[in-house]
C-alpha cells in the first residue's frame, strides 16, 4: 500500500495506527488544534460524535485524520468510516480514552473525533436567489453563539451564514459543538465590512438589520419579495453606523419584560423563523 502523509504526521493508507501516549508527535499535534493560530496555519478542525463525523463524509468534507477510542474498535459504523477515511487518504488512529479525554478536554469524550479540513464560500460567489435567506453577523464574539446560530438557520433552511469584520471562528472546537453537526450543512463566508456593504448593493437582496433604534416591528416586514439578509449586530456594541445606515430596514423585536435586551442567537432565530414563515411547513405525517 502507498504511504500518506499530512500535517498529523505520517501514516500507511488502510493501515491503522495505535497509540497510547500522550507525547505522540501526531497526538501533540492535534492538541494543537485547539488554538486558532495553528487551525488556520492548518485548515484544520476536529468535530466529535461519529455521527457527526458521518454526516461530513456524506456532505463531501476532506477527512485528514479520524480517531477513535478502543473501545469502538469493531463496531461496523465505526469500520465504515475508517474504510472512507482511508480510501480519501486519511490516517486512522485508535487511541487510549486518556489520549481521547486530553484530545477533546472532556472527562467523558465522544468515542469517535474527526480532523477535517475547513472549508469557506468566497462572498463574490454568493447569489441569492428569491427565497434564500442569508445570515450577516458582525463581529459576533460568543463561540456558543455563533454555533447556536449556525445550527438554528440550518434548521429554518437558510442559505447560508456571513461573517462580517474580526468574528469568532466557526472551526473553533466550542463552537463546532454548539452546531451539533449543522457546520457541515451551513456555508460560511468571511467578508470585510467594506466589502459586504459592496455586495449587498449589487447582490439584488433585501438586507434586514435589527436595532435598537428600529422603528419596524420585524413581523410587519415583506421578506418575501427578495431573497433576504438578516444583518445581525454585534452582542455588545450592536451594529455600528456604516452598515445600519446601508440596510433596507431597521427592524426591532417588540419586548414587554424588565429585560432590556435578546440574547444574540435568540434574537437571530426569532428573526430567522419570521423571516422564514411563509417558506416553512410541518411534514404531512408530521
Amino acid at each position: 500500500m502507498s504511504n500518506d502523509r499530512s500535517e498529523h504526521g505520517a501514516g500507511r493508507v488502510g493501515q491503522v495506527k495505535e497509540v497510547t501516549s500522550l507525547t505522540n508527535p501526531i497526538i501533540k499535534d492535534i492538541k494543537l488544534l485547539a488554538q486558532k493560530k495553528h487551525r488556520d496555519e492548518t485548515r484544520s478542525f476536529m468535530a466529535e460524535g461519529l455521527k457527526l463525523v458521518i454526516d461530513a463524509l456524506d456532505l463531501g468534507w476532506k477527512i485528514k485524520t479520524l480517531i477513535y477510542a478502543k473501545a469502538a474498535k469493531g463496531k461496523p459504523h465505526v469500520e465504515q468510516v475508517a474504510a472512507k477515511t482511508f480510501a480519501r487518504g486519511g490516517l486512522v488512529l485508535e487511541v487510549s480514552e486518556k489520549v481521547l479525554s486530553t484530545i477533546t478536554r472532556r472527562d467523558n469524550p465522544q468515542m469517535v473525533v474527526g480532523i477535517f479540513e475547513q472549508r469557506y464560500r468566497a462572498l463574490k460567489e454568493i447569489r441569492p436567489e428569491l427565497g434564500e435567506t442569508y445570515v450577516a453577523l458582525d463581529r459576533v464574539r460568543d463561540p456558543g453563539n455563533l454555533g447556536t446560530i449556525i445550527r438554528t438557520a440550518d434548521a429554518a433552511g437558510a442559505s447560508g451564514i456571513i461573517l462580517v469584520g474580526e468574528t469568532t471562528d466557526p472551526f473553533s472546537l466550542e463552537t463546532v459543538r454548539a452546531t451539533m453537526g449543522s457546520v457541515f450543512a451551513m456555508p460560511v463566508v468571511r467578508a470585510s465590512a467594506d466589502d459586504f456593504v459592496k455586495w449587498q448593493k449589487q447582490a439584488g437582496v433585501k438586507v434586514v438589520a435589527t436595532h435598537l433604534a428600529g422603528s419596524v416591528d420585524y413581523r410587519t416586514i415583506d421578506y418575501k419579495s427578495k431573497p433576504v439578509v438578516l444583518l445581525m449586530g454585534n452582542e455588545q456594541a450592536g451594529l455600528p453606523e456604516e452598515l445600519a445606515r446601508e440596510a433596507g430596514a431597521l427592524a426591532r423585536i417588540p419586548q414587554a419584560g424588565r429585560a432590556d435586551s435578546l440574547n444574540l442567537a435568540i434574537a437571530t432565530g426569532i428573526m430567522l423563523f419570521e423571516a422564514r414563515r411563509h417558506l416553512l411547513a410541518l411534514d404531512a405525517g408530521a
